[in-house]
């Protein structure tokens, strides 16, 4: 199995998961992103270039998801995959401490710069009411997520299929 088929097949089934499971477990009406957790673990594991093109295509899919402006989700996880990605070799230490924090981040990133970019198109809710209703608890859901699948996804999305541990995973 290459690189390529890995990737999708994490893409299809986060995007599976996102339609079907993401909103039996919504939490307050806030369902998590689950594409941006691949996009964030594979610009990890791969770096800003691949995160950059998966956060498009995840992006894009998120897009034809909602009820949103196309595009919007796209621009964002691209550049929220190329940051992640351009971090790997300033933070990359034993474990997974630094991975989760910045992925932590980036969730809460995504989430602001999407009700940004819509705020600014003048499709999108009230800021404030919807920073507090749903970008800081979407941030906080998906930051638990990320610190639960993270050691798990970045296993399967690795090329080197060797590690025997979660001790060392990029």
């Amino acid at each position: 199995m290459t690189r390529w088929w890995t990737t999708a097949g994490a893409l299809l089934g986060a995007l599976v998961l996102q339609v079907m499971i993401a909103p039996h477990i919504a939490i307050f009406g806030v369902t998590p992103n689950l594409l941006l957790l691949v996009v964030i673990t594979l610009a990890f594991v791969e770096g800003s270039s691949e995160g950059a093109t998966v956060g498009f295509v995840a992006g894009l899919l998120m897009d034809l998801l909602s009820n949103g402006p196309i595009g919007a989700w796209a621009l964002v996880m691209s550049v929220v995959g190329y940051l992640s990605g351009s971090l790997t070799r300033n933070l990359f230490a034993e474990g997974w401490l630094a991975p989760v924090t910045v992925g932590v981040i980036a969730a809460l990133v995504a989430d602001f710069a999407y009700l940004i970019v819509v705020t600014v198109i003048g499709v999108g809710p009230a800021f404030w009411s919807a920073l507090g209703r749903l970008v800081l608890p979407r941030a906080v859901y998906n930051a638990v997520l990320v610190i639960l699948v993270y050691p798990w996804l970045a296993r399967f999305l690795r090329t080197d299929r060797s590690i025997k541990s979660f001790r060392r995973l990029a």
